[in-house]
């Protein structure tokens, strides 16, 4: 599509990258330019907020919480010389499409341009789901005004977020540690993760025994003859022996690992289940070894499994992670790009239907790729499943009216296998149903001690595989069998006889539940209907960023530190971390966009409280909570911060959050019996037992005195750091610590062979000695001194430098021995390549071999073009696979990193020009310098002015909280 001549066309989209397709796509006569997200925003701390609020009450906010709530948006900083372009480049037009996303979201920012630009020219609101010739060109022939409820759907939570943000954090920051965070859905979503730790830190494993039998039916002397023994041993398709496990003993049902609660007991109304433990196994599996068995059932019923639906946000996410190893956040990133190179439709969507197009395009790709067996006679349709699925989008599916195979798209690496991910989910959702059999078989016989066994075996054959020819949905259990598989048995008929070729005794043990995953967490999160699926990858980003949450493998694991958190949010803050309150709130907010309740009344009540327990039942998540937020967060007197810190572990000893880190303490403080050892950052909650904080007790640890330096006359201290143990010199009171006089106190890191158990004064004085001075080149007379750096021992002379091989070569390297190092070629490039600490198989997305290195800044994965570093609670003897491939996916999704632009050097004002400033800048600072004592005189003598000086400067020194973004 062109435009006339004599017309010019602005279009604003988001991203840059979206800019450059469309632009693609429309030609002369469109100017494609991108807002680059947001324009303007709530303040971002208090140097955002304009000089004429900052002394108003709710400045700290950016929302007047005493006018209806309204909002006070500033254009970002870094927005300003874009907003600036914008407005230029419209100035130059006759026309401008807004042609953000067709979400809240985009919603908002298309009000948020119209707000700042203030266009005098005609005005279009441009909409599509797909960046295709055909999408975009329908797009600009079919304009639509703003939907103002959407924007005010979308400004009603960003007000709640910041008030719940805003109110709630420094609540954090005082009683638990600085520059903590708390939000809606993020708080929630930590929450789940502490209360799965505490069911596993309350978790008692029951043990409990089974046996397994491997069966054959009884073959007839001429049966028998001509039968190949691999065809009387069962193959693939007619199996001849098959496994079977022991289900009752004389009518009681085996105890299996559903049967025990968390507390390892037998559940209630378990009376009549038979707990074996191994001496009773063992026993029944010894009467058996001669018992002549029957098939005492035969049932079989037809096996059919439907094709999954569409992919959406969250389905997307959780398949990505269990195929992929991607994160969630991972995953839209690359699901952005993919969108925005018109590859697949718009990938924030809550709906699984596919519009007429699409399913026309899956089904003629059925026929091509599987044939018309394969083709349903009627297209599949796909009701939603998500209670207020967000507006008029459809599921995420390649793009276009005809479906480019992964093949045809040219990709490559996470994008390639995402796309393909996509493609297949969404022409296997138009394919036939998989069909079968499945069979339960039922066999027993009398042991030699008189009791009655009985084993089951269940079997399963597809006989039509349908959509599974295309895609089969993985699974969060890794030890599952997959939709898609055969488990055959052998032919057989009530009465026939089987023999036991082999019985055995297994033992088993509970299990603690799972800790959640991206995946599981995003499933959980969407079950309980808390917050928007579109945000899950955010809110995952942020619990992981403030370290309320670490990965061990792909397992989401709490830190101590949220335990603090979620201990003082659900003892003062119940009502805001409840699940149920939390999806209430999301019915609220759903109501105020389809215009069935009004914001400013709903925000109200949440904030300033109410006694109004008659509210609509929609509204009553916050009608009957008497107490507003403000409330709650003005006296905070009666939460004790060391309380919400403490958790007893038991023996007298209890585990302390303190704003350095979690430890280990028992006994009182300043009393002999005190006891006190700081606790891995990387340790997950349920591994810290008794037993194991005694370990940590008894370890050296605090300050030890080692003596005194001989020299200086300081005490030489030794301590176990953050990072690894080191010694030092305590200096004397008085000292002092800052400004131009300040005196640091000697400090170096043990070596590695030595350790804080052994460690001797004489070792420190040593080592408080490095830097030392080897001699003097004889040819330069330059100084050579040993030293030891961050990156190992080395020799420096001047600026050139030579590794030394050991830690020891520090002390006894000589003057002849540093020549001769400096007389060789210094070596240019990387040194050898060290051998990888462990090999983790063949990466799902490059095809390439994944293995773990020691690299300069610690341990990282490599699959010889991608590197990513270990992260906190990766252990690199034990990291998994998948937990490799997940961090090079991350990576991968991050693209290049950016080089910073360099700036051009300033031009020099010529001298006169000079001069003139420096003139007008004394005059001007003569005159502000009046001012201030003006200003000075009258501020004595108001009071009011002084207290709202006194706000402002606490503005200003608080630390900023960022929104949840639920």
């Amino acid at each position: 599509m062109s435009a006339t001549s004599k017309t010019r066309r602005l279009v604003i989209v988001e991203s840059p990258a979206k800019a450059k397709t469309i632009k693609g796509y429309l030609g002369p006569g469109y100017e494609v330019e991108s807002s680059v997200g947001h324009i303007r925003d709530l303040p971002n701390g208090a140097a955002e907020v304009p000089a004429k609020y900052k002394g108003e009450s709710w400045a700290r906010l950016g929302v007047n919480v005493d006018h209806d709530f309204e909002p006070l948006y500033v254009v970002n900083s870094d927005k300003k010389q874009q907003v600036s372009k914008l407005k230029k480049l419209l100035a130059e037009s006759d026309e401008l499409y807004l042609a953000t996303d067709e979400d809240r979201e985009g919603e908002a920012i298309a009000w948020h341009l119209l707000e700042v630009l203030k266009p005098k020219v005609p005005v279009h609101r441009m909409v599509f789901h797909e960046i295709t010739k055909d999408a975009i060109r329908q797009a600009v022939a079919n304009p639509r005004q703003l939907n103002q409820k959407l924007v005010d759907a979308q400004e009603t939570r960003r007000i709640l977020d910041r008030l719940y943000g805003y109110e709630v954090s420094p609540v954090l920051w005082k009683k638990v540690m600085p520059r903590l965070s708390a939000g809606r859905v993020q708080s929630v979503a930590t929450r789940l993760v502490v209360e799965r730790e505490r069911e596993r830190i309350a978790f008692r494993s029951a043990e409990y025994w089974d046996l397994a039998g491997v069966f054959s039916p009884k073959l007839s002397a001429s049966l028998g003859q001509g039968v190949p023994p691999s065809a009387r041993a069962g193959d693939a398709t007619d199996p001849h022996s098959f496994g079977a496990k022991l289900s009752a003993v004389d009518g009681r049902r085996i105890a299996q690992g559903r049967d025990f609660g968390p507390d390892g007991q037998l559940k209630s109304g378990s009376a009549d289940v038979l707990h074996l433990n191994e001496e009773n196994a063992r026993a029944l599996t010894a009467a058996l070894a001669d018992t002549a068995f029957t098939v005492r059932s035969v049932e079989s019923k037809p096996y059919r499994r439907s094709p999954s639906a569409p992919f959406r946000t969250t389905t997307m996410q959780q398949e990505a992670s269990r195929k992929l190893g991607l994160g969630a956040k991972a995953t839209m990133q690359v699901a952005q790009r993919l969108y925005e190179n018109g590859f697949i439709t718009y990938m924030r969507t809550d709906s699984t239907t596919l519009s007429d197009t699409a399913v026309a395009a899956a089904r003629s790709q059925v026929t091509q790729l599987y044939g018309r067996d394969y083709l349903p006679d009627r297209p599949r349709n796909y009701a939603g499943k998500v209670k207020n699925a967000q507006e008029a989008h459809e599921a995420i599916r390649p793009s276009g009216d005809s479906f480019r195979t992964p093949a045809e798209t040219g990709l490559s690496g996470t994008e390639f296998r995402l796309y393909e991910l996509i493609w297949m989910r969404t022409v296997a959702s138009q394919m036939k149903d998989a069909t079968g059999q499945s069979v339960t078989v039922k066999l027993g016989g009398t042991a030699a001690d008189g009791r009655d066994a009985e084993f089951s075996a269940s079997g399963r054959v597809i006989t039509f595989h349908g959509f599974m020819k295309a895609y089969v949905e993985g699974s969060d259990d890794p030890s599952a069998d997959l939709d898609n598989r055969d488990r055959p048995l052998p032919q057989l008929a009530e009465g026939d006889r089987l023999t036991a070729e082999e019985i055995t005794a297994d033992g088993h043990a509970t299990k603690p539940p799972a800790r959640y995953t991206e995946a599981t967490l995003v499933k959980e999160l969407e079950e309980r209907e808390i917050g928007r699926p579109s945000t899950y990858a955010s809110i995952i980003g942020t619990i992981l960023d403030r370290g309320y949450v670490f990965k061990k493998g792909t397992a989401l694991v709490p830190s101590f530190l949220s335990f603090a958190v979620v201990g003082l949010m659900e003892k003062h803050f119940g009502r805001y971390i409840d699940y149920d309150f939390t999806a209430k709130m999301e019915d609220d907010l759903d109501r105020i966009a389809r215009g069935e309740a009004e914001a400013v009344p709903w925000l109200r009540r949440f904030y300033f409280g109410t006694d109004d327990v008659t509210a609509p039942a929609g509204e009553r998540a916050v009608a009957d909570h008497l107490a507003g937020l403000k409330e709650l967060v003005t006296d905070l007197g009666a939460i004790d911060a060391r309380e919400v810190s403490t958790f007893p572990l038991g023996e007298g000893i209890v585990l302390r959050v303190g704003r350095y880190g979690p430890y280990v303490e028992r006994g009182e403080r300043d009393t002999e019996e005190h006891r006190r050892a700081d606790v891995p950052d990387e340790l997950p909650p349920d591994e810290l037992t008794v037993e194991l904080a005694e370990e940590l007790l008894a370890k050296p640890s605090g300050a030890y005195e080692l003596g005194t330096d001989p020299d200086s006359g300081h005490e030489i201290v030794a301590k176990d750091g953050r990072y690894g143990p080191y010694v030092t010199e305590v200096l004397p009171e008085g000292t002092p610590k800052t400004g131009k006089n300040a005196v640091k106190p000697r400090t170096a890191s043990l070596f590695r062979s030595m350790s804080l158990d052994t460690v001797t004064l004489a070792d420190a004085l040593k080592l408080l000695s490095l830097p030392r001075v080897v001699g003097t080149d004889p040819e330069s007379g330059t100084e050579i001194t040993a030293q030891n750096g961050r990156f190992g021992p080395y020799l420096k002379k001047g600026t050139d430098s030579r590794s030394l091989q050991s830690e020891e070569q520090l002390f006894t390297v000589t003057l002849e021995e540093a020549l001769a190092l400096y007389a060789q070629p210094k070596q240019r490039g990387r040194a050898a390549a060290k051998p990888p600490l462990k090999e983790l198989g063949e990466d799902p997305a490059s095809g390439k071999p994944v293995v773990v290195k020691d690299g300069r800044f610690g341990p990282y994965v490599t699959d010889g073009e991608t590197n990513a570093t270990l992260r906190r609670g990766d252990d690199p003897e034990s990291i998994t696979a998948e937990r490799g491939f997940e961090l090079l996916a991350e990576k991968r999704a991050k693209g290049p990193a950016k080089k910073a632009a360099k700036k051009a050097p300033a031009k020099k004002a010529p001298a006169k020009k000079a001069a003139a400033k420096k003139t007008a800048a004394k005059k001007t600072t003569a005159k502000t310098a009046a001012k201030k004592t003006a200003a000075k005189k009258t501020t004595a003598t108001k009071t009011a002015a002084a207290k709202k000086a006194t706000t402002k400067k606490t503005v200003s020194a608080k630390t900023d909280v960022p929104d949840d973004g639920a």
